[in-house]
Parts: C-alpha cells; structure tokens; sequence
C-alpha cells in the first residue's frame, strides 16, 4: 500500500466512488466520460495504491471488498468537500456581517464614503466601515495584509501593482461665500481671481503652491495665498469667515453649505478619482458586491 498522498490522483478517487456506485466498469466509464480501457486501468491503480482488490467480478457485476466498502463514505465525503472548496463562496449582502477598511481623505469621506454608507443601511445593514487615511509608503503591504480593502487614490498617486477603477473624473471651481462681494458675478476675470486673497488645501510639497499655481505661472500671472490647511474639512469655515477665496473640486463645493461657486477664469487640470484593490480580493465576491457599490454611489 501507498501511503504517500502526493501519489494519490484526485481523478482516481472519482473513478473509485463511480465504481462504488455503479458497480460496473462501463457504467462508472459512461458516467465519468472516459473509456472503458481508462476506468479498467485507473482500477488497477486503484488496487495498487490500496494494496487491495477493492471489486470482485461476480455474474451480476463488481462486488466490493471489505476495503472498498470502507472506503466509499470517506472518499464521498472527501469529493463532496473538494467541490465546496471549489465553488464560488455566495455572498448575501442582506445578512452579511463583515467589516470593511476603506482607506480615503477627507475628500473622498465627504464625496464617496458618505453616500456608500448610505447604501449600506439598506443594502447591507450588518456590514461595519471603518476608515483610515491615506498612507501612500504603506498602501501596499496594508491591501496585502487586508488590514484595508479599498483605497480611494487618484491614477498618479496609485501603485502600478494594484488593480484600479475610475470613479468619475473631478473638475475645479472657485468657492466663496455666499455673502462675498463676488458671489454675484457671473465670472471672475482673470485679473480679478489674481487680486482676490486665496486659501489653499495642501497635503505634501509646496505649501503654498498647487496646480492653480502651475496653470497661472503658465500665463505668467501669480495669485496670493494666504492660508494653507491640510484638509477640506476646516475650508469652509475659513472662507465663512473672512473675503478669501478657494479653487475646489467641484462636487465637494455643491455639497457645502453657505458657498457660493464661480468658474475659474482659466483651465485648471482637474483629476481622477479611482478605487484601488489587491490581487488577493480580486475574485472575492464580497469585494466584487463592495466595488460596484462603491461604483453606482459615487456616479449617482
């Protein structure tokens, strides 16, 4: 007998629970779609390994041995576990319990992550989100690890390793408030723009620069700014406050209260907002559920 299972073809155990069912070499032949002279040969593998006849040829068929009798359950039992193994894991959002880590800045919490939750409570009220900033240095080995799911990127910023979708593309506009002396204008002319004091959201490099800079130098103009913050969330309040001025994405600036949004007086690149996930989670039909929701909430 053989007691290496490295030497133990899957497809022989499948030819012995046929032979234990069927009791015949043609029927067991017909039902696996082989030959006869293939299922007459694995037997003989079969008997090799097990160092035992296994089926006896009586009038009426094949009669199984004591060995092959005790044999049968666990080897049903074994094909039927390898075929659950081998089938796609279904995923019910309804009653899922799952906790998912959604890496994003405050942008894309206000603008992505707050509808997505909102979908959840109905499409999915047992699933927890919880999320995390940014960390560029660390995005990889955290998706490789699972400790994040999703992360919310733009296309420059992600990894080439990393799977990726768009979301939706990103323009900018001004932002102000709603009682500022420009709010009524139809547009800022550009020396205006260049005169008004400006507030700038900056996460790393020049912290008074970006790329309203990039597009005014290219026209050999300069603005001033005056205030720079690391996040969106305290914009607002700045500009409530005071007669500054502040270029925006423009979903985040109509989802802000009391502003008010002119066109910029000229062409400043906008961006796109991706969704990026590891090869580990790629065929994962929970992650594939969470992906698309996060598709259809951020295009809604």
């Amino acid at each position: 007998m053989n007691n290496d299972i490295r030497n133990l073809d899957l497809n022989l155990l499948k030819t012995l629970d046929a032979l234990l069912d069927e009791r015949n070499v043609t029927r067991a032949a017909a039902r696996l779609s082989l030959t006869q002279p293939a299922v007459s040969g694995m037997l003989t593998r079969l008997r090799d390994y097990f160092a035992d006849p296994l089926f006896i040829r009586a009038p009426h068929g094949m009669v199984p041995t004591v060995r092959a009798h005790a044999l049968a359950a666990p080897v049903k039992r074994i094909l039927e576990d390898i075929d659950l193994l081998l089938k796609p894991i279904a995923f019910d959002p309804q009653v899922a319990t799952l906790t998912w880590t959604l890496a994003a800045t405050d942008y894309a919490l206000k603008v992505v992550i707050v509808p997505f939750i909102a979908a959840l409570k109905t499409q999915a009220p047992g699933i927890r989100v919880r999320v995390e900033p940014v960390e560029p240095r660390q995005l990889v080995s955290q998706l490789e690890r699972g400790e994040i799911d999703v992360a919310l990127m733009t296309p420059y910023s992600t990894p080439p390793e990393l799977h990726s979708r768009a979301l939706f593309d990103e323009r900018f506009v001004c932002m102000m408030r709603a009682n500022h002396p420009d709010a009524a204008r139809e547009s800022l002319s550009l020396d205006r723009f260049c005169a008004l004091e400006h507030a700038l959201v900056s996460w790393d490099g020049d912290r008074f620069r970006g790329v309203v800079d990039e597009a005014l130098a290219a026209q050999g103009r300069t603005r001033r700014v005056s205030v720079s913050v690391g996040n969106f969330l305290i914009l607002p309040d700045i500009l409530a406050a005071s007669d500054m001025v502040a270029v925006v994405p423009q979903r985040l600036a109509n989802l802000t209260e009391g502003m008010s949004t002119l066109a910029t007086p000229l062409p400043v690149p906008g961006f796109t907002k991706t969704m990026t996930w590891h090869e580990r989670t790629h065929r994962d039909p929970a992650h594939q559920w969470l992906r698309n929701v996060l598709l259809e909430t951020s295009q809604g």
